[in-house]
């Protein structure tokens, strides 16, 4: 049977390391599916920098500066077209699986209604839901060390993308373990059944 392992983490945390070393230890092959990989591929004039509302550039991803209590963070806005890929990426995670092919996910789960459609899309049964946590000063850190990463991203997200209700599979912490111990929690995660979509359903039933 396939398998979703998705995981949830702030920029720079860690996820994409931890997608290709769980590529490495996993006995059956995993397909990456990641956000970046999404983003990469929208069109260079739906992807704007403090773009408008009413700009091409706000139709996809939008890079949006912002001074929050006295520090500058870089905030990720997705526009209806960006909404529509992100939706598409989702699916193609369920398609893939649904295939026979096991997937990692590496996402950023900026809204909870982001969670919901995973939920809808996957099969609870063969998804674990990852928390990919890291202490803030790491993540500054990786951050400042990316090309083409505009200062303040990670901090702008860092808490959000974690308060959706819902507790995880497993949570992990990359700036404790090692990409390779980090990976093993997982493997081993994976040895029992997961239960967190399970639990969103039941409770709306």
């Amino acid at each position: 049977m396939a398998n979703v392992i998705l995981l949830n983490g702030c920029s720079s945390s860690g996820k994409t390391t931890l997608a290709l070393k769980l590529q490495q230890i996993l006995p059956e092959p995993y397909q990456h599916v990641a956000l970046d990989h999404f983003r990469d591929g929208m069109p260079s004039r739906v992807r704007g920098f403090n773009s408008p509302a009413n700009d091409p550039g706000a139709q996809g991803l939008n890079v949006v500066p912002e001074c929050r209590d006295g520090q500058w963070v870089t905030n990720i806005e997705f526009g209806d077209y960006g909404e529509r890929v992100l939706a598409g990426m989702r699916r193609t995670v369920a398609t893939l699986c649904q295939s026979g092919c096991s997937v990692i996910v590496d996402d950023l789960l900026f809204k909870r209604s982001y969670l919901d459609d995973y939920i809808q899309v996957l099969d609870p049964a063969n998804t674990w839901f990852i928390g990919v946590r890291c202490s803030l000063d790491v993540v500054e850190a990786r951050e400042a060390q990316r090309p083409g990463r505009f200062p303040g991203t990670a901090t702008s997200h860092f808490e959000q993308i974690h308060q959706h209700g819902l507790p995880y599979d497993l949570e992990v912490d990359t700036s404790v373990n090692s990409p390779r111990a980090t990976a093993e929690l997982i493997k081993e995660r994976l040895a029992s059944p997961p239960t967190a979509f399970t639990r969103v359903l039941q409770n709306q039933s």
